[in-house]
């Protein structure tokens, strides 16, 4: 089965937050940062299981732009220079409905690493 596309999209620059509008009962808002630390790019995600970059420091970007790529992804392109993920219907769709498990497992893999989104060094004892 696949995702619905949404009838809707809005950038908003000012609280860094992309909004998809799959239906009146149906809204989500997705931080920049969410976004970029969740890239399906080869950055974030290397090429098999194992191989992907935790990514530190990304808090405070935002997206400069949107480009849709034929009718099935979208292409976000971030202030931090990152351009390369295409994020499918599919993929975003499943970045809204899994939000707080995936928000909360980049929060641990951080705490693991001693990152933070900052991207410092936690302090250790």
């Amino acid at each position: 089965m696949s995702a619905p596309l949404p009838k809707d999209i809005k950038l908003h620059a000012k609280s860094k937050t992309l909004e998809l509008i799959y239906s009146d009962q149906e809204q989500f808002e997705l931080s920049a940062e969410y976004l970029r630390v969740h890239s399906p790019s080869a950055e974030v995600r290397g090429h098999g299981i194992g191989q992907e970059t935790l990514q530190t420091g990304k808090q405070l970007v935002g997206i400069k732009g949107l480009e849709a790529v034929g009718n099935y992804a979208l292409k976000i392109i971030f202030d931090d220079g990152h351009d390369s993920g295409l994020f499918t219907w599919e993929y975003l769709y499943d970045l809204c409905q899994n939000y707080e498990t995936y928000w909360d497992r980049y929060l641990k893999a951080l705490s693991d690493a001693g990152q933070t989104r900052h991207g410092n060094m936690i302090a250790r004892g």
